[in-house]
């Protein structure tokens, strides 16, 4: 038995088991480990051992009692150690988690975070406004929300198939997990005011990738700062970019692959 299938997580993986290097591969909010098979699939990353993983709660999946992205931060930490993981790869909430797995000093390798939001305002004010109507309405405003999905993201470039997949994945998950976990994410954002401050002073290397517009926001203050950050590069993909990790994989294998050269 992996120690994948020991801990219970839901996962995907590719590349040898006994390879030299290993990247976890976080996905974002409400998503899911098959979020990421384009970037398993990509070539410049065939000789690492890749594991996608889905975090507990979302997608369907057995929540944790705790699902702050502190637990999940220590819990991912604790999963990073068991497979000795080189990189950790996150997306969105996803990269929160890998974030602070960073920032409380239980990872100490290098980041690829896609569409992070370091801080409330940066996030959509779709999502904003879904909690302050889950906090009146519980699940249903997050229901409704997964009853929309299809038509929310007809914008992507991706092919309408693996759009239907990816919609598909969301629609797994139980709205009422997903209205506690979406404000803990949020009340997480608050603590801190913006965590990008907690990514440079981390001193881990990072590469953080957004778009022009779409998931993932960053204010003018959080941009210059980490663009200052000796250990952080600010990357931004022309246009919009809604689903970061499966709309540029082979950016996504190309920074794994820079980030190793960071290792120890």
């Amino acid at each position: 038995m992996t120690v994948l299938e020991s801990t219970g997580w839901d996962f995907r993986e590719a590349g040898p088991t006994d390879a030299e290097h290993t990247a976890l591969l976080l996905p974002g909010g409400m998503c899911t480990a098959a979020f990421y098979e384009e970037v398993l699939a990509e070539p410049a990353v065939a000789g690492m051992h890749l594991v996608a993983v889905t975090l507990p709660g979302h997608g369907g999946t057995r929540p944790p009692d705790d699902l702050t992205i502190e637990n999940y931060a220590r819990m991912a930490a604790d999963l990073a150690a068991d497979l000795a993981c080189d990189v950790v790869v996150g997306h969105s909430m996803g990269a929160n988690v890998a974030l602070e797995m960073a920032a409380s000093g239980a990872f100490s390798g290098p980041l690829v975070l896609l569409a992070a939001s370091f801080s409330r305002q940066d996030e959509s004010l779709f999502l904003r406004i879904l909690d302050r109507l889950g906090r009146v309405l519980g699940p249903l405003p997050f229901e409704f929300m997964l009853k929309i999905l299809g038509s929310a993201v007809k914008g992507s470039p991706l092919p309408q198939k693996r759009l239907r997949e990816l919609v598909a994945e969301l629609r797994k998950n139980d709205p009422r997990v997903m209205r506690r976990g979406i404000h803990c994410y949020l009340r997480y954002l608050d603590r801190h005011g913006s965590v990008a401050p907690r990514l440079c002073e981390s001193g881990v290397p990072a590469w953080v990738v957004r778009g022009e517009r779409g998931d993932g926001g960053m204010t003018q203050q959080e941009q210059h700062l980490l663009q200052a950050c000796p250990w952080t590069r600010v990357i931004t993909i022309p246009g919009a970019s809604f689903f970061t990790l499966n709309e540029e994989p082979e950016l996504v294998a190309g920074l794994v692959v820079q980030a190793l050269t960071r290792t120890g």
